[in-house]
């Protein structure tokens, strides 16, 4: 999952990066309104973290102008103000939710699955695609009932190819969304994922859910249904 957080505050940037890493978040952080306006017309975040006290244009603003823009991924808006109108003010440029400054940073990361959950439309807390379950929240993955063991990365990893079951995802999509902005690799690294994952959720278990699509990247093989063979999977 990538999050993109706007906080011109640099410790309490750096606290929040470095919890949402350990969540296995794909973190980008800027420090004004006009450098989250641009960048995130420039990429696809599935959540931002938007700080309403920023210098130049503020947190409720540029929430407004990304409105505008037609980005309308969930925006969480961090707030040291407990005023009524404040909250109103955010809620009504577009934001979809506010956390009040002192907060819990677990309360931080529940919130922010629970807006991930919630667009485009509502989704499941645990992830399904066949035998196979992912429970985001609780970071554990299941086939069959049988708990698997996964690194942060590699959860992040299954976790997005869950969320677009069927679909032919691209390489790149994959760094964009499990790697952060800072990732100066190449495409090679999802590759590498793609393998242990294959080592530790399909072969155990005598499956073969993770297919390569050639020429793109790899899809999520969802179940055929009784009537309907399911079509030959490359699993190299």
């Amino acid at each position: 999952m990538r999050v993109l957080v706007v906080e011109d505050h640099a410790e309490m940037s750096r606290l929040i990066e470095a919890r949402l890493r350990d969540e296995a978040f794909a973190v980008d952080v800027v420090a004004t309104g006009e450098d989250a306006e641009w960048i995130a017309t420039e990429n696809e975040y599935d959540v931002v973290v938007l700080d309403v006290m920023l210098p130049g244009v503020d947190g409720i603003e540029t929430c407004r102008r990304l409105r505008s823009a037609g980005r309308w991924m969930p925006v969480l808006l961090l707030t040291a103000r407990d005023d009524v109108r404040d909250r109103v003010a955010g809620l009504d440029a577009g934001a979809d939710d506010y956390l009040t400054k002192p907060f819990s940073f677990a309360e931080l990361v529940a919130r922010l699955r629970a807006l991930v959950r919630r667009r485009p439309s509502e989704r499941p807390v645990e992830l399904t695609v066949g035998d196979l379950s992912l429970d985001p929240s609780a970071h554990i993955v299941r086939r069959s009932g049988i708990e698997i063991e996964l690194t942060p990365k590699e959860f992040a990893v299954l976790e997005f190819l869950m969320r677009h079951p069927g679909e032919a995802v691209t390489r790149a999509r994959l760094l964009d969304h499990v790697w952060d902005f800072a990732f100066d690799g190449d495409s090679n690294v999802v590759d590498v994922f793609i393998r242990t994952l294959r080592r530790k959720v399909d072969r155990p278990f005598g499956a073969a859910s993770i297919e390569t699509v050639r020429g793109v990247g790899y899809r999520l093989h969802e179940p055929a249904s009784a009537d309907q063979p399911a079509a030959p999977r490359d699993t190299r």
